[in-house]
């Protein structure tokens, strides 16, 4: 059973940087796609960005793109998302998800195993 822990939120200014971490344990992350998600209060669970079992493809969310990179290192049962150049909107909790499925899709229904989140904050 896959289990994922978040970690690397907090408290960031306008136009700064975070950088996500999803660790993996209970099973290999090499056998699952990943993706990262976030729920805004009030909101529902969004899609942010997603990337297959070998890391080969990649989607990113139109407000996110050119800001945000994921990664991943399967060696490392980890999976990354280096946020930069952050704006008030992106605050939120942010969520790891796996799937067994392989690819890049990124539709919340797909995703079967969560982390607990972490918090962003984007403020002044």
């Amino acid at each position: 059973q896959l289990q994922l822990v978040e970690s690397g939120g907090g408290l960031v200014q306008p136009g700064g940087s975070l950088r996500l971490s999803c660790a993996a344990s209970g099973s290999t992350l090499d056998s699952y796609s990943i993706g990262w998600f976030r729920q805004a209060p009030g909101k529902g669970r969004e899609e942010v960005s997603c990337i297959s079992r070998s890391g080969g493809s990649t989607y990113y969310a139109d407000s996110v793109k050119g800001r945000f990179a994921i990664s991943r290192d399967n060696a490392k049962n980890t999976v990354h998302l280096q946020m930069n150049s952050l704006r008030a909107e992106d605050t939120g909790t942010y969520y790891c998800g796996g799937t067994r499925a392989n690819g890049s899709f990124c539709q919340v229904l797909w995703y079967g195993f969560w982390g607990q989140g972490t918090q962003v904050t984007v403020s002044s």
